[in-house]
């Protein structure tokens, strides 16, 4: 069918097959390029918005900015996402930058981790139990130990955390240097870098990381979301990521 197949045409050719094993045989064909999506039927209003979420790929792109690309009203683009919704053509997920907003994709499509989170975040919400984890692993040292001696490898973090089996997906050392990090910028956890033990000339550095009690609360500045943002380096003025239009920023400089 070189003109191309619609949904009913295949529920009567294979009426053995269950509507979700019909859309996850689709997916799988659209996500391997195999087969494209088209909009067959609905006005020019409809094919604009979805030709702009499709071309916004696995990042998704915000109402504000669908209005902006297509310059209709704020009820048009309301409906027309519900109607692209309900046919299964895109879906709505919310973004880590903002919790109370949401982006839009492509039904098949896989969320970037800037937008979910990557392995710290579940249904886009901050995985506390991971810090804890972190945090409890950092803390078990000899409280009469030399400084030099309660540094722990980053591997040994990463192993004992992979060890619990608290995590849904399998973690890299990554993820764990990522949360980390985040617990250096909140003064709870302190880093230090030396040199390697290997055998053969230079064998790179070494990441040690132990838990600090702070004597006095982190400034302002310490405290600010800037310093735990997931998609830090997405920010700039005009952006979908702003200064102007973060959540967290507005809350910080009320708090």
């Amino acid at each position: 069918m070189p003109d191309g197949i619609t949904d009913t045409v295949i529920q009567n050719e294979m009426p053995q097959c269950t509507p979700q094993q019909r859309v996850t045989a689709i997916n799988r064909l659209l996500s391997t390029g195999k087969i494209d999506l088209l909009i067959k039927g609905g006005d020019n209003q409809e094919k604009l918005v979805y030709q702009i979420i499709k071309e916004a790929g696995n990042k998704g792109i915000w109402i504000r900015d669908i209005r902006f690309k297509c310059n209709l009203l704020l009820t048009q683009v309301n409906k027309i996402l519900k109607n692209l919704e309900s046919k299964k053509l895109i879906k709505a997920v919310k973004s880590v930058a903002a919790s109370k907003k949401k982006v839009y994709m492509l039904y098949n499509l896989e969320p970037d981790r800037s937008v979910t989170g990557g392995a710290w975040y579940s249904d886009q919400d901050f995985e506390s139990e991971f810090v804890e984890a972190t945090l409890a692993r950092e803390t078990k040292v000899d409280p009469v130990a030399q400084r030099n001696g309660s540094f722990t490898p980053l591997s040994d973090v990463w192993k004992y955390i992979s060890e619990l089996g608290i995590s849904k997906v399998q973690l890299s050392i990554e993820d764990i240097e990522t949360i980390l990090d985040t617990l250096i910028y909140d003064g709870k956890v302190e880093r230090s870098i030396v040199a390697g033990q290997g055998g053969s000339g230079d064998s790179g550095q070494v990441k040690l990381y132990r838990a600090v009690s702070p004597l006095i609360q982190p400034s302002g500045l310490m405290r600010m979301p800037c310093g735990a943002c997931p998609v830090f380096d997405q920010c700039y003025e005009g952006g979908a990521v702003s200064p102007k239009t973060c959540v967290y920023m507005k809350e910080w400089l009320e708090s």
